[in-house]
């Protein structure tokens, strides 16, 4: 019985260790796979401080596993490059000093091929380490790397529409991708599910893998409330531009009107109006808007504003969570699971909840009760930036397929409008 026993151990430790493995050359080659349609010019460009080049995000990436995988972890690992520490450290400042960031876009060399170059000698050793036994404190680093790089391959995408976007000929990426938001699944105007809301749970349960700014779960009181089923579309968008809504003063947050006068904002990032014709630049160049899709690329203050006008408010965070977990049927312990994970949830009653636009909340970015940053540097990923944020929850289309969970919370300056973000209206009952 005892050897059964050790050896059903064994058998997990190497489907952990194989499964690691395989995931971690996975996520690595869709790192690669969205430059695919770049070249080597379109990778070096910084557009603003808030865009990072695309060669940068692929060295970034490797010097997180470099940084608190291998060197802590692997003997005898020799790094690609010392500079490289500085160069592509984001903002770790326990682990030492940084380059800047808004002048990441000057740097011309390490050129492509190099950052190529470390990418292949970062797998090499990780491929070696995987393939022995990792500590389980290592396997936790390595699953939140996988994590990490993936934001990243979302920030690729944001990023390199707004490199391409400030170019005169708004090239398009690809002119094949699908990579943008989808017409809504239902009409123009929304229909409202009343929630009672009560004592509800809400936050990462431990099962499964979740940031450290997702739990620890909790309880929370929730007034009765309405949330609408579907996101706000360009169609609505349009209404509102029409009805003077960027030059209403009171429909406003001070700061988000301080924007409008100051930035110019007449309408979301990306639009043109030409000729009574509404158009959109996207990663597949300039297009005209297509009215029954859902609006992106507008800041918190603009959703704010709009839900104003609209006479209903952003929901809260809690509230998203609980409208999605109550009208999926989730388990309100069931925080790991993936709301567009499986073919049920396709037709869940909170549509589009998954997979279009990340949705503005009410809610600051703020730590929860009982919150503990992860032990080491890696616990400057998140709670360091617990000040003068929003809450954004669900995922964008530019979100890689798994990645999203019930309990994620993204986080934005209120003024980013680069972000593929949108809202979902809630009012009180």
């Amino acid at each position: 019985m005892a050897t059964r026993g050790v050896l059903r151990q064994n058998t997990a430790m190497l489907n952990r260790r194989e499964g690691l493995r395989t995931r971690y050359f996975e996520v690595r080659s869709a790192t690669d796979q969205l430059t695919t349609p770049l070249g080597p010019e379109d990778q070096t460009v910084q557009s603003m401080a808030d865009v990072s080049p695309t060669k940068w995000h692929r060295a970034h990436t490797s010097w997180f596993f470099e940084t608190f995988v291998l060197l802590p972890f692997q003997p005898n690992y020799c790094v690609f490059d010392e500079g490289y520490d500085y160069l592509f450290n984001s903002y770790y400042e326990s682990v030492g000093p940084r380059y800047p960031r808004d002048r990441r876009g000057l740097i011309s060399r390490p050129g492509l091929s190099d950052i190529s170059a470390y990418r292949k000698h970062v797998d090499a050793a990780m491929d070696q380490f995987l393939a022995a036994d990792p500590p389980p404190e290592a396997a936790d680093l390595v699953e939140l790397g996988l994590h990490h790089e993936e934001q990243h391959q979302e920030l690729i995408l944001m990023d390199i529409q707004h490199v391409l976007w400030n170019s005169p000929l708004q090239p398009a990426y690809s002119a094949e991708t699908h990579l943008a938001p989808s017409p809504t699944s239902c009409g123009i105007e929304p229909q409202w599910h009343d929630l009672d809301g009560g004592v509800v749970t809400v936050g990462h349960n431990d099962l499964g893998f979740g940031f450290d700014n997702e739990g620890p779960g909790h309880q929370i009181l929730l007034a009765p409330y309405r949330i609408a089923d579907r996101l706000v579309t360009n169609a609505q968008w349009i209404n509102f531009i029409n009805d003077g809504g960027y030059s209403r003063p009171k429909l406003w947050l001070a700061d988000g009107w301080a924007a409008v006068k100051n930035l110019g904002w007449q309408s979301p990032l990306y639009w043109e109006h030409h000729n009574e014709c509404w158009t959109e630049f996207s990663l597949r160049g300039r297009e005209v808007i297509d009215p029954s899709v859902t609006v992106h690329h507008i800041s918190h203050y603009e959703a704010d504003a709009f839900a104003r006008w609209s006479n209903s408010r952003l929901p809260t965070e809690f509230e998203w969570e609980h409208a999605v977990r109550q009208l999926r049927g989730d388990s309100l312990h069931d925080s790991s699971a993936n709301t567009a994970s499986t073919e049920e949830h396709t037709t869940q009653p909170l549509n589009d909840s998954e997979g279009h636009v990340w949705q503005w909340t009410a809610s600051a970015y703020l730590p929860y009760p009982g919150f503990q940053p992860a032990i080491g540097a890696v616990g400057e990923y998140n709670g360091k930036f617990m000040s003068g944020q929003m809450v954004l929850r669900g995922s964008s289309c530019f979100t890689p397929p798994g990645h999203s969970r019930v309990t994620y919370r993204n986080f934005f300056p209120p003024a980013a409008r680069w972000v593929a973000a949108g809202l979902r209206l809630a009012s009180d009952t």
